[in-house]
């Protein structure tokens, strides 16, 4: 049974028990004639119930809310405590045995990788110099991308998260809806999401800040901190956002919810509407954590992007509050301290790219050393840490630190591109400078 969706519409969240004296969270699928509805995990206009708070009578009220709902609040009982708990073991037990499986080796899909995530970020730029300029937007165009991404990933995650790793500060918001967009297929993928399911978290995370063209350059490009007023403009570009897309029906409105809704928060405290847990969707939570993970980790005008460790640290102390508890854990058992394409920093002072992770020993992944221990690139050679192999010391290779993305004398696109063609010849080697301790 996959951990989320069993058919589609249906939308469960994969969150704590929210639990009050008088309330308690329970999967649609549990609900049962008797119990008292209080709260759906979506506006009640959108469901076909004739008032927001009813006990369930007769079987098609089940099945009402287990078509439109993935949760649902209900009046606290024994009873209902009982079915929360058990029905929250359940997720957390499938979850921990969620994982990827490759059909395809690295080198032979990532050809193909590079042509459709090439696709994609030619996709969004048109889309977005589009919407700058008022014009049409080809919307319909976004729902082939994002399918061919997920062809893709369902052959060979890794080879899309290498290609999410190439960051330029100057294309940062084209560039950022493209990897929120991948890294919530790889998302939903990971937790198990049909193939409809992950078009429409495809097509929320790669539409999710098209609002933002709407805001001025000189704000949205500042280097540095906003102003209060400058930031009440930038955060309208969620709702900016949300009627452009709203103005075309061919995306569903899962996705515009998503751009309108990504800033929000499970305790109230997000914009632009102040949402509580209940009103905000299953899509739009993966979306907020994939919108927020990228965002630090990338290089910004107004600040370096920091490691994967660290970001992953921050989301996880934010859980519950502001993003959805079991789905942070989810994510960061997806991404493991060292994914795919990121760079660490060897006990010996060599600098390696991480070319894939174990399920099993995701401490311990495969790496390539790219940069020696004096700053300067040389001779590639792979480790597979998971060996404990030996430095020429008789010393077990061990990582020293996460680093973040980008190393001077390492280009990791020039990297990607011998990959994918070996015959292609490698880059003259430069100076580097070795990374700053902390």
């Amino acid at each position: 049974m996959p951990l989320f969706f069993r058919k589609p519409p249906n939308r469960k969240r994969l969150s704590k028990v929210v639990a009050t004296q008088r309330q308690v969270d329970i999967p649609a699928s549990r609900a049962r004639i008797g119990m008292h509805v209080v709260g759906l995990d979506r506006p009640w206009e959108q469901v076909p119930v004739l008032f927001q708070s009813f006990v369930i009578h007769n079987p098609e009220q089940v099945e009402i809310l287990r078509t439109h709902c993935q949760w649902i609040t209900v009046e606290r009982t024994a009873w209902t405590e009982q079915v929360a708990r058990e029905a929250l073991a359940h997720l957390k037990a499938t979850a921990a045995g969620s994982d990827f499986e490759a059909k395809r080796p690295l080198a032979e899909e990532l050809p193909h990788a590079i042509r459709r995530y090439r696709d994609a970020q030619t996709y969004i730029d048109d889309l977005l110099d589009r919407v700058a300029d008022g014009r049409e937007l080809p919307l319909e165009q976004a729902r082939t991308i994002v399918r061919n991404c997920i062809n893709s990933i369902s052959s060979n995650p890794n080879a899309m998260f290498w290609l999410t790793r190439i960051r330029h500060r100057d294309a940062y918001t084209a560039e950022h809806c493209v990897r929120v967009g991948i890294l919530s297929i790889t998302f939903g993928r990971f937790i198990g999401l049909s193939e409809q399911q992950l078009e429409t978290v495809g097509l929320s995370g790669m539409l999710h800040d098209v609002g933002k063209m709407r805001v001025p350059p000189e704000i949205l490009n500042k280097p540095g901190a906003l102003s209060p007023e400058e930031w009440q403009v930038m955060r309208r570009h969620a709702e900016y956002g949300f009627k452009l897309l709203t103005s075309d029906h061919q995306v569903e409105p899962d996705v515009q919810q998503a751009a309108l809704s990504h800033h929000e928060r499970l305790d109230g405290k997000g914009y632009p509407q102040a949402l509580s847990a209940p009103a905000i969707s299953q899509f739009t939570r993966m979306v907020s954590i994939v919108d927020a993970y990228d965002a630090m980790t990338s290089d910004r005008t107004y600040r370096k992007g920091i490691p994967t460790s660290e970001a992953l640290r921050i989301i996880y102390k934010n859980r519950g509050g502001q993003f959805d508890d079991l789905l942070v854990e989810a994510f960061i058992r997806m991404i493991g301290i060292y994914p795919p394409g990121s760079l660490v920093e060897l006990h010996t002072g060599e600098i390696a790219v991480v070319l894939a992770t174990s399920p099993r020993n995701k401490l311990h992944p495969l790496v390539e050393v790219v940069v020696d221990r004096h700053g300067h690139p040389c001779r590639s050679r792979v480790l597979n840490l998971g060996e404990s192999p030996d430095d020429d010391e008789g010393v077990t290779y061990t990582i020293r630190r996460a680093l973040p993305d980008g190393v001077a004398g390492f280009s990791l696109a020039e990297h990607i591109r011998h990959q994918s063609d070996p015959a292609r010849p490698r880059p003259r080697p430069r100076p580097a400078t070795k990374p700053e301790p902390r």
